[in-house]
């Protein structure tokens, strides 16, 4: 919810906070609203997805509430210092943005169906930003998992891209990125379901009012 930096920036491997090997906290052990784990290992017949929408509070809440997900997990990706705190990376010294991850079934939601719910649940078109909230940890992103994830996450965007220009809205800045070389690090334990925990509290979440056309990898008609 606030950045110590005034011009929104990347910082380099070089400019990075050098963080800490070990984490300073431990997660809880399950998840408030779904009662499933917070860590993995995770049952074999599941998936994970890592999206980043913005403050990860209301994000988090739009996915524990999608039937099929199994559990989620607020947390910082896509920058340099290992096991940031949320200070750290609201000060634009990490390079990470806020995510958060989706464990889910594949047999009771599908990975497009999430995708969908990510690019309605916010505006992939602001940078460094989402409305009010002003910083590289709001930038918008997706870390996929397998060679299929990244087809379809780039499909995705390629097809809400066309709908957005058609509504009037600019480029998509959203990154759709492999997680394999880019690791999670979840957030300190009040901000895991922290909606939950505090349902009158603070949700920056809001998107575009434009429809995803969800499965869709060529506009209608080509």
């Amino acid at each position: 919810m606030f950045s110590y930096r005034r011009t929104p920036e990347l910082p380099t491997r070089e400019e990075a906070l050098p963080g800490r090997t070990t984490p300073l906290f431990s997660l809880p052990p399950a998840h408030t609203v779904l009662g499933n784990p917070l860590a993995g290992p995770y049952p074999a017949h599941l998936e994970v997805a890592d999206f980043g929408l913005g403050c990860f509070w209301g994000a988090e809440r739009k996915f524990w509430q999608t039937p099929g997900v199994w559990t989620t997990l607020a947390g910082y990706q896509g920058g340099h210092t290992e096991n940031p705190t949320y200070e750290e990376v609201c000060s634009g010294l990490t390079g990470h943005t806020e995510v958060v991850r989706v464990v889910f079934d594949p047999s009771l939601v599908s990975y497009a169906a999430l995708l969908k719910l990510f690019w309605e649940s916010h505006d992939p078109t602001q940078g460094f930003r989402q409305g009010n909230d002003v910083g590289t940890q709001y930038r918008s992103a997706v870390y996929t998992h397998s060679p299929a994830q990244q087809t379809e996450a780039e499909s995705s965007r390629t097809a809400y891209q066309r709908v957005l220009t058609a509504s009037g809205y600019g480029d998509i800045t959203t990154a759709v990125l492999p997680a394999a070389d880019r690791p999670f690090w979840p957030a300190e334990p009040h901000h895991q379901q922290y909606l939950d925990k505090n349902p009158a509290g603070y949700c920056g979440i809001g998107g575009t009012g434009v429809s995803c056309p969800i499965g869709v990898a060529q506009a209608p008609g080509e």
